[in-house]
């Protein structure tokens, strides 16, 4: 199994409304481009957030085949549609993991 692990830190100002958009908007669109199984999302904790809280969504992936088909097929759009959202309010960083046990 693999994971794309999404982490963002959003300003505070807008917290509640991009978690509820998250929630019930992107990470179901994510889902619905079949390259993802599940996505959990999770708080960072011990974190200064004193600008807004950080957040990591893990979306798990069979294959990297399906992940690679996520970035060239999806993500560009995806993350589009986040910016003309939200604009400079977040910053995101990404990585991908393979599970070894």
């Amino acid at each position: 199994m693999y994971i794309y692990n999404v982490t963002i830190k959003v300003k505070q100002s807008i917290a509640e409304d991009w978690f509820q958009w998250v929630k019930m908007e992107h990470i179901p669109e994510v889902i619905a481009t079949g390259c993802f199984n599940a996505a959990t999302i999770l708080q960072l904790l011990e974190v200064d957030d004193t600008e807004g809280p950080t957040f990591a969504i893990q979306y798990q992936a069979d294959s990297k085949a399906q992940y690679n088909r996520y970035l060239e097929m999806h993500a560009a759009a995806l993350r589009q549609k986040s910016y003309d959202k939200w604009g400079d309010q977040f910053i995101a960083f990404r990585s991908v993991m393979k599970v070894v046990n």
